[in-house]
């Protein structure tokens, strides 16, 4: 496995991890990555550093510690947002362009969009954020 630092034409940066490294152009060229933040599928690698193996043992304590900070803080903001805003389900495109232009009230929203839509939505200047994932059920894990 491969892993590349990427980053969006609006400069967000995430990571992808590819099977070869032929393999990032090949789904690229075919528009299947997309941006985590923006939904944007115009991906390309960012600068990296390359991964230098050391002989200090990392604290997996602080590790385990920041990993379930941020899954705590991402479930308050789920939370948060399905309890203030409304869920207008698959017509979030369609309802986020309408505040944006002052044709809906102006309000708190989430629902469902596609890649495309995001990518249209953001082109256009219409703020828009991915909602943090449902935290994973125990019982449902490997």
């Amino acid at each position: 496995m491969i892993r590349y630092s990427l980053a969006c034409a609006l400069d967000h940066e995430f990571e992808g991890w590819f099977g070869a490294s032929a393999d990032f152009d090949d789904q690229s060229e075919r528009g299947l990555i997309g941006c985590p933040v923006c939904g944007s599928t115009d991906v390309r690698k960012a600068i990296m550093a390359p991964a230098v193996v050391g002989a200090k043992k990392s604290d997996l304590s602080s590790t385990a510690e920041h990993h379930a900070m941020v899954t705590q803080a991402m479930e308050a903001v789920r939370d948060h947002v399905e309890t203030h805003f409304d869920d207008v389900g698959d017509t979030f495109a369609s309802e986020a362009r309408a505040i944006h232009e002052g044709r809906s009230e102006q309000r708190g929203i989430y629902g469902q969009a596609s890649p495309k839509q995001v990518k249209d939505l953001v082109e256009d200047g219409v703020p828009v954020l991915p909602m943090p994932p449902k935290p994973v059920e125990k019982q449902k894990l490997n």
